[in-house]
């Protein structure tokens, strides 16, 4: 009989003989852990190669360029498109009935310089009524009663200095307008207005990043469009310091137009 057969109430079990691992010593831990060291080193390192050979890309704004910009005047309630140091265009528009100011819930338009920082609508079609900045599918006349929503084009500016720095989330815009024929005096929320068919045309001219300047005095004369101080647009450098990446900033779901 095997040295390792038991009996138990008269019933034989048997039961093998397992050798045990040998002890783990403290310095074989040391070891261990040692090698687990190295092995995450190797693995941050390669990683940290990857992120580098891979760069994350944010998106930004062109800086503003003097050889395309707009002035708006409020006392004239008129847009001026200057393309290198020349009038290429005057339009007429409407600022906000209640006043000038860039205050939280003040309806009013904002003065000083500002850019251009998003266009919207490229292939909307004339008359198209926006909602939250995209296309309800809907295209309405102009001066069709009873609506005023935002139409046709979208040119979304974004404040450079502090006197206008609430714009962008405020949802500041040069849009189209349906009450057309009110074009010439305040009557917008806060925003530009323009009748379709001019801020079509604007809207194709006016490059990402121009310089939009909104003043209280009136248009400029063509005489001085030549100096790039005039409306103090001396200074496109120090403005641009002033952007911030629109994807870090909290939008508004909709302006009051």
């Amino acid at each position: 009989m095997s040295p390792f057969h038991r009996f138990y109430l008269g019933r034989r079990d048997s039961a093998s003989v397992v050798p045990a691992h040998p002890r783990q010593f403290p310095r074989d831990k040391a070891r261990f852990l040692s090698n687990r060291t190295r092995m995450f080193r190797s693995s941050a390192l390669l990683v940290t190669l990857v992120w580098c050979a891979f760069p994350v890309h944010a998106v930004t704004i062109p800086a503003p360029t003097l050889s395309t910009r707009v002035i708006i005047s409020v006392r004239d309630q008129k847009l001026m498109l200057v393309e290198n140091g020349a009038i290429a265009a005057t339009y007429p528009v409407s600022t906000s009935k209640y006043g000038l100011g860039d205050a939280w819930n003040s309806l009013a338009t904002p003065l000083g310089l500002l850019q251009v920082a998003q266009k919207i609508g490229d292939h909307a079609p004339f008359g198209a009524v926006f909602h939250n900045r995209r296309w309800t599918g809907e295209v309405l006349r102009p001066n069709t009663p009873g609506r005023d929503p935002v139409m046709t084009r979208i040119i979304w500016l974004r404040g450079l200095e502090a006197s206008n720095a609430h714009a962008f989330k405020r949802c500041i815009y040069i849009h189209g307008t349906n009450e057309e024929k009110i074009i010439g005096r305040p009557a917008s929320f806060g925003c530009i207005r323009m009748r379709s068919s001019d801020v079509t045309t604007l809207y194709n001219q006016l490059p990402l990043g121009a310089p939009v300047e909104i003043v209280q005095d009136r248009l400029p004369k063509a005489s001085k469009m030549a100096d790039p101080e005039v409306y103090g647009f001396d200074a496109p450098a120090s403005a641009s310091g002033l952007r911030k990446d629109s994807s870090q900033v909290k939008i508004a779901s909709g302006p009051r137009t």
